[in-house]
């Protein structure tokens, strides 16, 4: 039976290979094992159930609480030319009876409803009619008090597998911890179930937070970098939803609001004009998107503070399920928990306790220095082992080795003292920044002694710091507040008795960069035209007709037959009976007029991507070209450790440094200098810390990168 669901994959959805764990679920549901799935947004849940529905003789019941995910989903069934229905409340009366008959008749191989639906007697009577083989229960975390999204009426689903013993049961959820997922076995009774438990780390996404200090400006600077593409900004009430919506439409961005004070008519519509692309952003309440499945989201943005970390991770998986690169960024501030707290103050008992357990994990993610993932996958019981991941702010940094920030913390810790212990991180940065702010200068602290000292670091750098000095136990935060106080070990550092050390983030992410793609842009957009006209003539959502990464294909390989056309990720045979001509025939004559060949796709090829240019080219040439690394540092605003570290990889990598510009760049003293080459010689150059151990910790971290740079320069021009 596998070798039919192979197939099915290829001829009806148009892929290739089966994702992560999908084969495996697969055959446990044709074998009548229940099984559980745990798996993140994007990772192919669906045809986890829909395949098997394919193949089996009876019906599958798909439980699902929203119904847009229901239209979607039987609407997307539809263009692949599979049989699928939904009940609901939606549907005009007459629609109604043409899907019960539908049911009723064998012609639907899958019926989509509502748990209330379900639990209604006719629809039960309805489906006692039919064979039916598999119930698959989407979002199974509902049935859980201790999820994130406890609905009462999961929990008598059991009634209806007790109704339908010989169905078997897949319950499947993106978000789950091992409590959860042990709530969910019993409350369904899950008969030796199969477990399958996806990697929770999605690698398109980027993971951002930053203190939170104008918001909407925030909002605004970050949103420009993604023109014309889609994305969700969620807020924490309706009022905010309203004035931010408002404000980013001043700003002359394609905007709709979305929350449950609207008229449902409005929603309805706001919802439907994203989902089709006529606008590019959705602000909302998170009563918008557990049902939306669009693909091409590239941006999340949190305006405010999640309640928990499975809502936030549940949200940011609305980004990037075409599996290209999003972004995802969360503005924090202290303010916004001490709001949350308030309403769960006034739960009681076990609701207070999960709400404020959950609320705290969501904070420490926040706080998070190291990469952001290893807190994130650790909510959830998997381990990142990579330590870096490249795909977060805090990884974003050239080196995660430590600094002596001696200085900085004692100026930091001077600055909250000299303040009386009452203000957070961001006033204290202002003072250090020599920020002119009304509320600072009125209160007179740009009188103080530590006003405008704190120059050598960026807002982003001060900030990272700051949070480093609460981990390390120099500062206690009032966590409804936000305000610091010095601890007894801060008065150590401060009196000179103890040394700090930190890791120093350079900058924040460029929103938006990503590789070059190799595909045409400019095919990619007639391509996507020519979808979006498609898919209004047919009222549905444009990535119902194809994704956003089909599109990338085509434009990458140019398929000038139907046999080629074949082979693009994302074409089965419905699809291509259906639309192969037509974009076929814009493919040739763009390539004719242009001048461009088919490219061949082998079966497994994925789109080309081009190498992106690295920024250490940029640096070396420059500095050959004579600026100096402190000019170069001032350019790029980071820090002059970077431009060395980039220097070095620019000479790694064969390319040849102009010994003048060298010349004095070490500022010890040459005793010291030929110890630490000494160093290099005995104990290698591959990184600083061994070098640094060697030398007893004698010599700074930036002493021994200049060093290294004028070690590694000579030895290169040595093996020429």
């Amino acid at each position: 039976m596998i070798n039919d669901a192979k197939r099915i994959l290829k001829e009806v959805f148009g892929y290739e290979e089966f994702k992560p764990l999908q084969r495996e679920i697969i055959e446990a549901v044709l074998a009548r094992r229940d099984s559980l799935v745990i798996m993140p947004t994007g990772g192919g849940k669906s045809l986890c159930y829909q395949i098997p529905a394919i193949i089996l003789d009876g019906l599958t019941v798909v439980v699902s609480p929203l119904i847009s995910l229901m239209k979607d989903q039987v609407d997307q069934l539809g263009e692949f030319g599979v049989n699928a229905v939904f009940l609901n409340s939606s549907l005009f009366p007459r629609e109604y009876s043409l899907n019960v008959e539908k049911v009723r008749s064998g012609e639907a191989k899958l019926l989509y409803v509502a748990p209330e639906t379900l639990l209604m007697e006719k629809t039960l009577e309805l489906l006692s009619e039919r064979n039916v083989d598999c119930i698959a229960i989407d979002e199974a975390h509902c049935i859980s008090e201790w999820g994130h999204d406890f609905r009462p009426e999961y929990r008598q689903l059991t009634d209806v597998r007790e109704r339908f013993p010989g169905a078997v049961c897949i319950a499947l959820t993106a978000t789950a911890t091992e409590r959860v997922r042990e709530d969910i076995r019993k409350s369904l009774r899950l008969e030796n179930p199969a477990d399958f438990i996806a990697s929770f780390n999605r690698e398109n996404l980027h993971l951002e937070v930053i203190p939170k200090r104008n918001p909407t400006e925030q909002t605004i600077n970050f949103i420009r970098a993604f023109p014309n593409q889609s994305g969700i900004v969620y807020c924490f009430s309706r009022k905010q939803v309203d004035e931010l919506a408002e404000d980013l439409s001043a700003e002359g961005f394609s905007v709709r609001p979305y929350h449950a004070g609207l008229e449902d008519d409005l929603r309805k519509e706001n919802q439907e004009l994203f989902v089709r692309d006529d606008v590019q952003i959705i602000v909302a309440t998170i009563a918008f998107g557990m049902g939306i499945n669009k693909p091409n989201v590239r941006f999340i943005v949190h305006y405010d503070l999640p309640k928990n970390i499975e809502s936030y991770y549940q949200q940011i998986g609305r980004a990037g399920r075409d599996g290209l690169r999003a972004h995802c960024l969360l503005l924090f501030s202290y303010g916004d928990a001490a709001k949350i707290r308030f309403f769960i103050d006034e739960k009681e008992g076990l609701e207070k306790r999960v709400a404020q357990m959950h609320l705290d994990k969501m904070i420490e993610f926040c706080e998070e220095e190291e990469c952001r993932r290893v807190p994130l996958l650790r909510y959830f019981g998997e381990e990142f082992r990579e330590g870096v991941c490249k795909a977060c702010d805090n990884c974003l940094g050239d080196s995660r080795e430590k600094a002596d920030v001696t200085v900085a913390a004692q100026k930091f810790l001077s600055c909250v003292f000299r303040t009386e212990e009452i203000f957070g991180e961001g006033y204290i940065i202002d003072i250090l920044r020599g920020s002119r702010a009304k509320k600072l200068i009125e209160k007179g602290h740009d009188k103080l002694s530590t006003y405008g000292i704190g120059m050598e670091f960026s807002k982003g750098q001060w900030s990272s710091l700051a949070r480093q000095f609460v981990r390390m136990g120099l500062l206690e935060k009032d966590v409804r507040f936000g305000s610091l106080k010095l601890t007894p070990k801060a008065w150590e550092v401060l009196k000179g008795g103890a040394k700090v050390e930190a890791h120093l983030k350079e900058k924040a992410a460029e929103y938006g960069s990503s590789e070059d793609k190799a595909y045409d842009t400019a095919l990619f957009e007639i391509l996507r035209a020519e979808r979006k006209r498609i898919a209004d003539t047919a009222k549905l959502p444009p990535f119902t007709i194809f994704h956003d990464r089909t599109l990338i294909e085509m434009a990458t390989f140019f398929p000038r037959s139907i046999d080629s056309l074949g082979k693009i990720f994302g074409v089965g045979r419905a699809k291509l009976e259906k639309y192969g001509e037509v974009f076929l025939r814009l493919i040739k004559a763009y390539a004719e007029k242009e001048g461009f060949e088919e490219k061949p796709k082998r079966d497994d090829a994925r789109p080309i991507r081009k190498s992106q240019r690295r920024r250490y080219h940029e640096v070396g040439e420059r500095f050959n070209a004579g600026e100096s690394i402190r000019e170069l540092a001032d350019s790029f605003e980071v820090m002059e450790s970077t431009i060395i570290d980039h220097l070095l990889n620019y000479a790694l990598v064969g390319n040849e440094l102009r010994a003048d510009g060298l010349v004095g760049i070490s500022k010890l003293p040459e005793d010291k200098q030929k110890l630490v080459l000494e160093s290099l010689d005995r104990v290698g150059s591959d990184t600083i810390r061994p070098v640094f151990d060697d030398l007893g910790g004698e010599v700074d971290w930036n002493d021994i990168r200049v060093l290294r740079l004028i070690y590694m320069s000579g030895k290169m021009k040595e093996a020429e």
